[in-house]
């Protein structure tokens, strides 16, 4: 999926750290993947934020929501078919998004 590899190369190049894609389409309704990535403060979570926002709509592809942006410990950006969490590290160790998701998952963080 084309828009799954360009949001997995936006988050790189501003540097999003330990990026992990679900695939979730055969456990959600809501969306087909989750990418999940952290950042290494609230600036650089909402910089993350920012910049793939920007760069998806230069591409006239525009988020249906974004969620958390003012506190910026977890940043939820829906584009759909895809869903990005972006989130400070504490947070993400506390949520354990990719366990909850799947099982078969370690507590730690997979990489893509």
């Amino acid at each position: 999926m084309e828009l799954l590899k360009n949001v997995h190369l936006i988050l790189e190049a501003n540097k999003a750290e330990n990026i992990s894609i679900l695939d979730v389409k055969n456990k959600s309704s809501v969306t087909d993947y989750m990418l999940i990535a952290s950042g290494r403060s609230t600036r650089h979570i909402q910089a993350i934020a920012d910049n793939l926002i920007k760069k998806l709509k230069e591409s006239k592809i525009k988020p249906i929501g974004i969620e958390g942006y003012n506190k910026s410990e977890w940043v939820l950006i829906d584009y759909g078919d895809i869903l990005i969490h972006v989130m400070h590290p504490t947070t993400r160790e506390f949520f354990s998004l990719e366990k909850l998701w799947d099982e078969s998952i370690d507590t730690e963080v997979t990489s893509y």
